[in-house]
């Protein structure tokens, strides 16, 4: 006799999600009146300007031409910009990775620090904590950081941490970074672009929370690694710790070495997200006597021959998805030539880095989808008119707060930040301006809240996947985030309300 087995709720995916918030859009075209705003010369909503139109309701058919058009872009009175520029860079970043993963530069790179601080391992903590950090701030560094584990965790074990140390060092330092994004593709990009604003917009804010972020959570973690060593007792996997020290026993020290190629590799990456911060923040507009880049440039294409070599370049500051596309590309084809990998080899990892990100390239069409709906329904302008008159008197910092706290359950509906940015943006951008807070600060206040809820939450495959390497119970590790989470929830309140004061 066989027994059925019960199935339990399971969360649906994110591309699911979107298609339903698409559906019910759609439906609310039947019954939320159609409206529009006057725009001003450079886009913007003229607030006090909204007037009631014709309906447009949006059938199936529509439904179903949402994320084509989401990816496209529609034209007409109320144009939505397709996601197809941020969705190629994405693919692109992939392919990069994809080739930078392959040469194993990165696993070396971390073999050869743990190496270098053999005997003072404790000191690993903030210096490996900010280079995954740096790692999620930049590149949105998540799934990558899988492979550290298994260098980390009996190093830490070995010397008298325990898991908890091991695991927080990687998934707390990347997802702490994610939360602070500074110019994270996935978060800060997407978010930026649903906004229609620059990615390096609010970047010094956001520079501002990494350096906070990484400090308080850099404390938490070695405070914890301290009291462990100290007393064993205390670590909240003391009761497997015999277990833990026999299973992760240390082997092939030595393997853990980088090559003169590996360590090209290295400078290469790490000069390829520079070239990218550097050229997403708008130098001019901070300060208009800085002109460093554009000298530069000039000279640079005012040369003889080089001036016909280099091309008609755009100078640093000036740049966006296309040319940081490009940059992306250039540096993983010069990775590739720097390492003499095979011409049909670097097709190969480049193709399946670039199918790694494949499904995050594409929710951003789904979600864009969901802005094709409601401005091609006419409906968008009349949320925003509601919201219009609900803000009105609310103070900006009132505001910025409570987006904060609206964004903590939308993480956890939309895990996939590209998808919860694209969703929401278009909305969430515009009221902030009626309450006279920045785009730029809304996506940090996103960001902020999409990244504390992926340190915990159960439908991320990251956390989940370093709790078992790492094998650590779900409760174990909510017991020991939970002062952290505390904290970092307050501070980054804290730091948006303050943002908010001087944006």
């Amino acid at each position: 006799m066989t027994e059925k087995v019960k199935k339990g709720f399971k969360m649906p995916s994110s591309f699911t999600v979107l298609y339903l918030i698409i559906i019910l859009m759609a439906i609310l075209t039947w019954i939320v009146p159609a409206g529009q705003y006057k725009v001003d010369d450079a886009g913007n909503l003229l607030a006090g300007t909204y007037q009631q139109v014709e309906a447009n309701k949006q059938g199936l058919y529509e439904v179903f031409m949402a994320p084509i058009r989401g990816m496209i872009g529609t034209k007409g009175a109320n144009p939505t910009p397709g996601a197809i520029e941020v969705s190629f860079f994405i693919l692109m970043v992939g392919g990069f990775l994809g080739v930078v993963t392959e040469t194993g530069a990165l696993d070396a790179g971390l073999g050869a620090v743990i190496n270098r601080f053999k005997g003072k391992e404790k000191m690993l903590i903030p210096f490996l904590m900010f280079l995954f950090c740096l790692g999620g701030s930049t590149y949105g560094m998540a799934e990558e950081t899988m492979a550290f584990y298994p260098l980390i965790i009996p190093v830490m074990v070995a010397v008298g941490f325990d898991t908890i140390t091991a695991v927080s060092i990687v998934l707390i330092g990347s997802q702490v970074g994610c939360l602070a994004s500074t110019v994270n593709p996935f978060a800060t990009g997407v978010a930026s672009d649903a906004a229609g604003i620059s990615i390096g917009d609010g970047i010094i804010w956001r520079f501002l929370f990494f350096i906070v972020m990484y400090a308080i959570s850099t404390f938490y973690v070695y405070s914890y690694a301290s009291k462990v060593e100290k007393s064993p007792e205390k670590s909240y996997v003391f009761a497997t710790r015999e277990a833990d020290i026999e299973h992760f026993r240390l082997k092939n020290e030595g393997e853990l070495t980088l090559s003169k190629s590996q360590k090209s590799v290295i400078w290469l990456f790490a000069l390829t997200f520079i070239i990218m911060v550097l050229s997403l923040i708008p130098w001019t507009d901070l300060n208009k006597n800085f002109t460093l880049f554009e000298n530069l440039n000039n000279f640079l294409t005012g040369l003889p021959i080089l001036g016909t070599i280099f091309g008609h370049m755009e100078p640093l500051g000036t740049w966006y998805f296309q040319e940081i596309t490009m940059l992306f590309v250039m540096m993983a084809i010069l990775i590739g030539i720097m390492t003499r990998m095979e011409e049909s080899r670097f097709i190969k990892v480049f193709i399946n880095g670039v199918a790694d990100l494949m499904s995050v390239a594409l929710i951003c069409a789904v979600a864009r989808g969901i802005q094709v709906i409601m401005n091609d329904g006419m409906i968008t302008a009349t949320i925003l008119n509601w919201g219009e008159k609900g803000l009105a008197g609310l103070s900006s910092q009132l505001f910025i707060a409570l987006t904060y706290i609206f964004y903590l359950p939308m993480s956890f509906l939309i895990p996939s930040t590209s998808g919860l940015a694209g969703a929401t943006m278009g909305i969430m951008g515009p009221m902030g301006e009626f309450a006279g807070v920045p785009a730029h600060l809304v996506v940090t206040a996103f960001q902020s809240a999409s990244g504390l809820l992926n340190l915990i939450t159960p439908t991320s495959g990251v956390v989940m996947g370093a709790l078992a390497i790492g094998r650590i119970e779900l409760g174990t590790w909510w017991k020991y985030m939970a002062k952290l989470i505390v904290v970092i929830f307050l501070t980054s309140l804290a730091l948006l309300v303050f943002a908010s004061l001087f944006s």
